[in-house]
């Protein structure tokens, strides 16, 4: 018989942090979301003015098409998901971003207004899948160590693609002619087919296989009632996993944050407030120009739940106080309430960095390794349930309301910040239980 010896512990040497730049998938993915973001800004920027001036549907029916096809997007990244679990996820993207391509490239001759909602449906509902599917692809091809810090990167990348497609638009405005607004139409959806150049070049992603029982052991049962298996959670029942369920419905709560910044603030200023109506532009220009600068550094440290959950808190608590700092604007001189708008839109955008880099490590890290597509598509339909059904609840019950409303509209989005931790500690535990 031996005896164990013990002797003085050597010092652990830190393993070295993965660098972002030399990662080939990360460049891949860099490439991928910038030629797609500048596609969008510059669609993003001219539509508008050529649904209504060069198809001249009036904005009654733009609206009621863009209404309708946010619903289509309710219903679209949960079937994306389940695909990329079931396929690839790099095939599905491919197959969406052609799609996407089509239905831009028609808007540039959608003369009838039936065939212009059938183009916002197909769009919107592609828009909102093709996110579902950047995420499955995200989590098959990023190692979890380094996930957090590239979907920062890959954030502040997107941010200034829209920024340089933005700006290729507003020469094409300056320009204002049928001509020119197609051939902005066209570049837009050249910008999908682009992209699946650096698409082709991603490493092929690898999906860990569905774990099997034992053969001598049934599946397990949870107090939810859905069947597990000895170490995988609600394989077949995505939709019954409750508290996964719960911190989705938190997050598409805070994420309204970007209804505020793109619909609610600027109906605010324009109709509320004294502030110079140039300053919709510059608020929007501060909000991208600041998750550039700080959206990298807001991830760092975010590496499991119980600190992604704590970084959410922060950042819905900081997009609490952006709303009673939009409440504070109106009824000031034009300096004053400028100043109060652009503090207002730097709370937003901090909480806006912090919250996102939460929600990210959350919805992968709560989700079982071999279903990533399906859960990441049952996250985005939370998104964009709250893209669709923001914008009426700004409209009919915040800003008639004034004050009250900014005030009513701050505490939801304090609650859900607060409610998120507990809520994320119970989706851990009940993993934990299942495995």
């Amino acid at each position: 018989m031996t005896t164990k010896t013990t002797s003085a512990p050597i010092p652990a040497t830190p393993a070295p942090t993965p660098r972002l730049s030399g990662d080939p998938t990360v460049r891949g993915l860099a490439a991928l979301l910038s030629v797609n973001a500048v596609g969008n800004g510059l669609f993003l920027t001219i539509s508008t003015l050529w649904f209504t001036r060069g198809l001249g549907y009036s904005v009654e029916r733009v609206g009621l098409a863009l209404t309708v096809a946010g619903l289509c997007g309710i219903v679209a990244a949960l079937p994306a998901g389940r695909a990329c679990d079931r396929w690839n996820a790099k095939s599905v993207l491919t197959c969406l971003h052609l799609l996407q391509a089509a239905a831009i490239a028609l808007y540039a001759v959608a003369d009838s207004f039936p065939v212009f909602l059938a183009l916002a449906c197909l769009a919107t509902a592609g828009s909102r899948a093709n996110a579902a599917a950047r995420g499955a692809l995200y989590a098959h091809v990023l190692p979890p160590d380094l996930r957090t810090r590239a979907l920062a990167l890959l954030r502040a990348v997107n941010n200034v693609g829209i920024g340089a497609g933005a700006a290729l638009g507003s020469v094409v405005i300056v320009f204002d002619t049928d001509a020119a607004y197609r051939g902005a139409v066209c570049l837009s959806a050249a910008a999908f087919l682009l992209a699946l150049i650096p698409l082709r070049a991603i490493p092929a992603p690898t999906r860990p296989a569905p774990a099997q029982p034992p053969r001598t052991a049934r599946a397990a049962t949870t107090r939810r009632g859905a069947p597990v298996l000895e170490s995988g959670r609600h394989v077949s029942h995505p939709l019954r996993d409750v508290p996964y369920l719960a911190v989705t419905a938190l997050n598409a709560i805070v994420n309204t944050l970007y209804v505020v910044l793109e619909v609610g603030l600027p109906l605010w200023l324009l109709t509320r407030t004294s502030a110079p109506q140039a300053m919709v532009g510059w608020l929007l220009v501060i909000n991208t120009a600041l998750v550039v600068a700080l959206q990298v550094r807001a991830a760092r440290g975010v590496t499991c739940p119980v600190r992604a959950a704590r970084a959410f808190r922060r950042g819905g608590l900081l997009v609490a106080a952006a709303c009673l700092a939009v409440a504070c604007s109106a009824d000031r001189s034009p300096f004053t309430a400028t100043v109060v708008l652009v503090a207002a839109v730097v709370l937003l955008t901090l909480g806006e960095v912090v919250s996102q880099a939460g929600s990210w490590t959350l919805s992968y890290d709560l989700a079982p390794d071999h279903a990533q597509g399906t859960y990441q598509g049952i996250y985005q339909t939370g998104i964009s349930v709250s893209q669709a059904l923001g914008p009426g609840l700004l409209t009919a019950f915040v800003l008639p309301h004034g004050i009250v409303g900014w005030a009513a509209l701050a505490t939801l989005f304090a609650g859900a910040a607060l409610a998120l931790p507990a809520t994320a500690r119970w989706a851990v535990r009940e993993l934990r239980e299942a495995r």
